[in-house]
């Protein structure tokens, strides 16, 4: 499948150079990387245009100033769709993501799947460098989600997935605003709700080792609290339509 990778950055000038090379390594000639940069003061632009001299497939999208990672995501999407890339993938440029993985993604896409979600949270996921209370925070964020959402997904907030351009062409990519944990809970709901198939894969995910960390206590709350709206309007839209529908039948 044609795919596009989109890697957005904020000064990642310690990680971005490897995961390049990595990605490269791992993927065929079918493979592109789209790198979405806020313009980082580190440099980390300068470093992405280095490196993709050296293994080609690799694009740089400077950005005038630091938007966020929903936001990077969308424009990388939509620049991928008007491309026609059949597969585009959300991965972290911090080494979190084992780029060696991709194929998994990619070949659930490629069996039928919409959404594939590399997941912590199946039999063979594992993050080995949290504490077991990181994990049960986590844990219970994504169950809430699930319970509130009715989302099969079993690691909604998962940043390494695939989606297939089918998914994303249903639905409306601009009116998805959330950020961070948000972002990926809302999207998963958004195909999951368009009708889409989603399926995961078991993924190691390893906490950033350089540099520093961009998951902020306004990120997690902002995610709560979506989640939280969307499955009560969801309710309440599904009690309404049931109250419309009996007044029919009567």
């Amino acid at each position: 499948m044609k795919t596009l990778v989109v890697l957005p950055t904020y000064d990642e000038s310690a990680t971005i150079a490897e995961v390049l090379r990595r990605i490269r390594a791992s993927a065929t000639e079918t493979v592109d990387v789209l790198v979405v940069d806020d313009n980082s003061p580190d440099g980390t632009a300068d470093i992405v245009e280095a490196v993709a001299a050296e293994v080609g497939g690799v694009e740089v999208l400077r950005r005038p100033a630091k938007s966020g990672l929903g936001s990077a995501y969308r424009e990388g999407f939509k620049i991928g769709l008007a491309r026609g890339y059949e597969a585009l993938v959300e991965m972290d440029a911090d080494l979190s993501h084992d780029p060696s993985v991709l194929g998994d993604l990619l070949a659930e896409l490629d069996g039928g799947a919409d959404l594939v979600i590399g997941t912590r949270y199946m039999p063979g996921g594992r993050i080995p460098d949290w504490p077991w209370h990181r994990r049960a925070i986590s844990r219970a964020g994504n169950l809430y989600a699930r319970r509130m959402l009715g989302l099969s997904a079993r690691d909604a907030t998962s940043g390494y997935r695939a989606y297939h351009r089918r998914a994303l062409e249903r639905i409306n990519l601009t009116a998805v605003r959330a950020d961070g944990y948000g972002f990926q809970v809302e999207m998963a709901y958004k195909v999951e709700r368009s009708g889409g198939v989603l399926a995961e894969v078991p993924i190691e995910f390893h906490d950033r080792t350089l540099g520093r960390s961009k998951m902020s206590s306004r990120i997690v709350a902002e995610a709560l609290v979506l989640v939280t709206w969307w499955g009560v309007s969801g309710r309440w839209r599904a009690r309404r339509k049931r109250g419309a529908l009996g007044a029919v039948g009567v």
